[in-house]
């Protein structure tokens, strides 16, 4: 997404929200013969200018054109972004300098185009600079970065452009807009002033060197973290990864000998880590894998990153003072569900409470199967002990059931029962991919035949790659000017297999991997008129995601495609209900080690001094909520890419738990109506959450689906705490 449609957005990484009425008449969308002709108004104001670079193209090839990842070098990725950055400047000239009346159509409509050959290299950049992550494409963003923070505050900062764009938001009424169109012009002319464009000239040109200085500490911050992360735990022999699952092992081997050593390597991403915590018999190896995994970033090398956080937050503060408000949290949460750091601070601090509770609880089991203190690095271990004792459940024993490209098959099984899509795998070859593991998938309706988008599937850890698991898209939905397709993709780091073996996954990454999959679901649902309009607020944005995970374990999916890898069964229910008895086992750990997080980001964000000794502050905030000492934060501040490698999650952390009270409230309806394929529930699902986008208020979409506001009650039961 272009960063002036993430600013109108409100959006981020993963920015995403019913149909709003037809024809223009009725107050919605306008008609199509509007729609062309505002876009023939709106091509007609930007100038005739022919791209040099060959990554500026328009894309070519099949399914309405394919981002050519087979041209695609550092070099020409350089080449290709400074010369979008002149043609997008002289586009947004041209619609500033404009002569005519500012109109929707001469205004607007050319500003949603204007940057197009840009758009399409910077969804390259977000790809090679993420998911290939070599030294070539780290030299590259490390120059561009800024570059492109300069060129997005200077159209921020046009007072020609924002004294048009005003005119038409204040006098959208009188010119007789649509709901659409003026939800658009309001939001972009909001979007402007939040960003400085009422600024003195004084004002913006200190605005514009806070932007670029966090621009520059964005990217170093990312990559040392990423360097971080490509280090490794070498175990030499098979007694160190004595109570690993043989899948796990074979894991381990197969990263040792890709580092030309022998033994087992423990990679120091989640995806390793977690599981040789949660079975690593080696206590004194769990601690110096755990050690190393939660000093990613502390270490007082080159590679740590307090430094550079002490700075991202001075800058942040100046930023919120010089656009007048009172902390950095207070300007991010302008545009979101929640509004104020108090809101979130309300559902945070009621969750909170009993998810310590519950901690206790867990604590005292698990002291009383090993015998001595629980350390962080134990808490995993014995969770999985308590575990077996409590409901004869062994995390071992549901591995076997759950084969990566069964768990993938099952989340488009999940996608054509709910909402009628087919994901169809296109052979090698078919289309141009960045990088040999990765799947393409077409996607269709199958009702009707319709071409949706594509998908692409990169599930495998590598060098250079970011940790963790996104989603992103190439190129989203629209009709403004003429019908865009979907090119969608989801990006994992689960480790590869050799041999042609089966990768065996936990329920918890399958989990994510529906997670993730349902934001692409999101963006594949999408129909709206203008990309602005595409990005949901950031509380509303892991919704869609997130509730996608409950169908994992739905019998349906169960027992067409999580069957057992060496027998072909499915899971059988005995083992089903086993599961579910456990739903609410270990949720003190997963809300302490998540919410903490939030905590100390929202804490860290309303400082009125911001703190610079980073590492004292998050002991001095954790010890304040009363932090339990046996967990550790699931993102500790000197990794924390959500927080310090864009504005996107910042002040914002807190997002997942408010998503997580209309996705639990979601379930709960699917469920109460005896069918979680419920295909009404699912068909006003799809129209009104999913493909509206932001073209209407999201609160105010919700009601219109659930018949109410969601209830914060659904979520305490989920996790089993009191819900009074």
């Amino acid at each position: 997404m272009h960063r002036r449609q993430l600013l109108i957005a409100g959006g981020g990484l993963f920015a995403l929200s019913a149909c709003a009425s037809n024809g223009a008449g009725m107050g919605g969308a306008p008609a199509a013969s509007g729609l062309a002709e505002d876009a023939r108004v709106g091509r007609a104001v930007l100038p005739a200018q022919t791209p040099r670079a060959e990554l500026l193209q328009p894309w070519t090839g099949p399914y309405e054109g394919v981002p050519p990842w087979d041209k695609v070098t550092a070099a020409k990725l350089r080449e290709a972004l400074l010369e979008g950055i002149e043609l997008q400047r002289a586009e947004i000239a041209a619609i500033a300098g404009n002569p005519a009346p500012p109109t929707f159509a001469n205004t607007l409509v050319p500003y949603q185009m204007a940057g197009e050959p840009l758009d399409r290299a910077s969804a390259i950049y977000g790809v090679m600079t993420q998911n290939i992550g070599s030294d070539d494409y780290q030299a590259v963003d490390t120059e561009l970065s800024p570059l492109l923070s300069a060129a997005g505050d200077e159209i921020i900062f046009n007072e020609q452009l924002f004294a048009r764009i005003k005119t038409v938001a204040d006098n959208a009424a009188r010119a007789g807009l649509t709901a659409e169109q003026t939800r658009l012009a309001e939001r972009t002319r909001d979007a402007f002033v939040r960003n400085g464009a009422a600024l003195d000239a004084a004002g913006k040109a200190e605005l514009g060197r806070i932007n670029t200085a966090l621009s520059n500490a964005f990217t170093s911050f990312s990559q040392k973290v990423v360097a971080d992360e490509n280090t490794f735990t070498h175990i030499p022999n098979e007694a160190g990864v004595a109570g690993l699952p043989a899948s796990n092992k074979a894991a381990a081997a197969a990263a040792a000998r890709s580092r030309n050593l022998t033994g087992y390597a423990i990679v120091n991403t989640r995806s390793s880590v977690d599981p040789f915590l949660s079975f690593g018999d080696d206590r004194g190896l769990r601690e110096t894998v755990w050690r190393k995994f939660v000093n990613r970033g502390d270490n007082g090398d080159g590679n740590d990153t307090n430094a550079l956080i002490a700075e991202i937050v001075k800058l942040r503060a100046e930023r919120a003072r010089l656009l007048g408000f009172a902390n950095h949290a207070e300007w991010r949460m302008q545009d979101t569900m929640a509004k104020t750091p108090a809101a979130a601070m309300d559902l945070m601090n009621r969750v909170w409470v009993p998810a310590k509770a519950r901690v206790a609880e867990e604590v005292a089991d698990m002291r009383a199967i090993a015998g001595h203190d629980i350390e962080p690095w134990d808490y995993l271990y014995y969770a999985e002990k308590v575990r077996k004792q409590k409901y004869d459940l062994d995390q071992n024993e549901l591995k076997p059931y759950f084969e990566l490209n069964n768990v993938k098959r099952g989340a488009f099984y999940m996608a054509e029962r709910l909402y009628g899509y087919a994901f169809t795998p296109l052979p090698k070859g078919a289309v141009p991919v960045f990088h040999p593991d990765v799947e393409v998938f077409e996607v269709t309706d199958k009702a009707t035949g319709r071409h949706v988008g594509l998908f692409y599937s990169d599930d495998f850890a590598r060098a250079g790659k970011r940790s963790g698991a996104w989603m992103t898209t190439y190129r989203s939905y629209s009709t403004y000017d003429g019908v865009k397709n979907v090119l969608a993709s989801n990006n994992n780091n689960f480790i590869k297999a050799e041999g042609g073996e089966p990768i065996l996954i936990s329920l918890d990454d399958a989990e994510t991997l529906f997670h993730e999959f349902g934001h692409a679901l999101h963006y594949l649902s999408y129909r709206i008129t203008y990309p602005a309009l595409g990005g949901t607020p950031r509380d509303y944005v892991e919704y869609p995601s997130q509730v996608h995970e409950h169908w994992v374990l739905s019998r349906p999916i169960l027992d067409g495609f999580m069957k057992h890898v060496e027998t072909g069964q499915p899971m059988p229910q005995s083992l089903v209900d086993k599961v579910e008895a456990a739903a609410t086992f270990n949720q003190g750990y997963a809300t302490v080690s998540y919410l903490s997080s939030a905590l100390v980001d929202m804490d860290l964000h309303t400082r009125a001094t911001p703190p610079t000794d980073i590492d004292a502050f998050e002991r001095e905030s954790l010890a304040r909520y009363g932090m339990p000492k046996e967990i550790v934060m699931r993102h500790r501040l000197p990794q924390f890419n959500h927080l310090f490698t864009s504005d996107a999650y910042s002040a914002g952390y807190y997002s997942y738990l408010w998503s997580e009270v209309m996705d639990a409230d979601t379930w709960a309806y699917f469920e109460e109506s005896g069918d979680v394929f419920n295909p009404d529930i699912a068909a006003r699902y799809k129209a009104i959450i999913l493909s509206e986008g932001n073209s209407t208020d999201r609160a105010e979409a919700y009601r219109r689906f659930r018949g109410r506001d969601p209830d914060v009650t659904a979520l305490l039961k989920v996790r089993g705490f009191p819900t009074s």
